[in-house]
C-alpha cells in the first residue's frame, strides 16, 4: 500500500514539477538576456535612455504610473504566461528599490487574491480558462481546506503563484490565512526581483546572474520540500 501511494504521489507531482522547471528556465533565460544587454555598453546606455523617458512620463503622471504598475503585477499573478520582470528595471529607475518593492508586493497580493476569488466564486469551469485543469486537479487532491499555514506558505513558495490561488479558492481555504501565506511567500521573490532590476540598472552583470540563479534555486528547493512533506504525510496516514 505504501509503495502504491508513493508511486501515485510521484505521478501527481510530475505536472507541478514541469511548471516549476519551466518557471526556473524562463527566469534563467531572462537573466542571461539582461546580463548580455548589461554587458554591452551601447545597448545598456540605449536602454537607460528609454528608461529615462519612462521616468519622465511617470513623473508627469505619478498616480497613474503606480496604478498601472500594480495592475500589471496583479495580471502577472493571474496569468502564468505574463511576467512583470521585464518592466521592473523601469520601476526601479523611476521610483527606486523601496517603492518598487512595495508596489510589486501589493500587485502580486492583489493578483493572488483575484485567483482565489475566481476559484471560490466561479469554480473549476472558469478556472480552466486561466490554467491547466489537470494541474489544478492534481494539486487540489493534495491540499485539504484545513491545511496548516506553514504548508500553504511552502506551497506558495514552491509553485507559480496562480496555481495555489486557484486551488485554495476551489477548496475554500480560509481567505485571511491564504493572504497571510501569500504575503509571506511573495516577500523573498519581491525583494529578489527588484534587486534583479536594480542590478540591471546599475549594469552589474554578475549580480544579475547570481540573483536569477538564487531565485530559481529557491523555487526548486521549496518545491521538493513541499512534495516530500506531502508525500510523508500521506504515507503516515496509511
Amino acid at each position: 500500500m505504501v509503495a502504491a501511494v508513493t508511486r501515485l504521489t510521484e505521478e501527481v507531482s510530475r505536472t507541478q514539477q514541469r511548471a516549476v522547471y519551466k518557471r526556473a528556465a524562463i527566469l534563467l533565460v531572462l537573466c542571461i538576456v539582461l546580463a548580455a544587454i548589461a554587458s554591452s555598453s551601447d545597448l545598456h546606455e540605449a536602454l537607460m535612455g528609454v528608461l529615462a523617458v519612462t521616468e519622465d512620463i511617470i513623473g508627469q503622471h505619478p498616480i497613474a504610473g503606480a496604478a498601472a504598475f500594480v495592475m500589471l503585477a496583479a495580471i502577472s499573478a493571474i496569468f502564468t504566461f505574463v511576467s512583470i520582470a521585464v518592466i521592473v528595471p523601469a520601476a526601479v529607475f523611476a521610483w527606486g528599490p523601496a517603492a518598487s518593492i512595495a508596489l510589486l508586493w501589493l500587485g502580486w497580493i492583489l493578483g493572488g487574491a483575484a485567483t482565489y476569488g475566481i476559484g471560490k466564486f466561479f469554480g473549476r469551469p472558469v478556472v480552466g480558462w486561466f490554467t491547466a485543469g489537470e494541474a489544478l486537479r492534481r494539486v487540489e487532491s493534495r491540499i485539504p481546506n484545513n491545511a496548516p499555514l506553514w504548508l500553504i506558505t511552502l506551497l506558495q513558495l514552491a509553485l507559480p503563484s496562480e496555481i495555489p490561488g486557484y486551488v485554495l479558492g476551489l477548496v475554500r481555504y480560509p481567505f485571511p490565512r491564504y493572504v497571510l501565506a501569500l504575503g509571506l511567500a511573495e516577500l523573498p521573490y519581491t525583494f529578489a526581483t527588484v534587486y534583479l532590476g536594480a542590478s540591471f540598472v546599475e549594469g552589474r552583470v554578475g549580480l544579475i546572474l547570481i540573483t536569477g540563479a538564487l531565485i530559481a534555486l529557491l523555487s526548486l528547493v521549496t518545491f521538493y520540500a513541499w512534495r516530500r512533506t506531502v508525500r510523508d504525510t500521506q504515507t503516515r496516514a496509511l
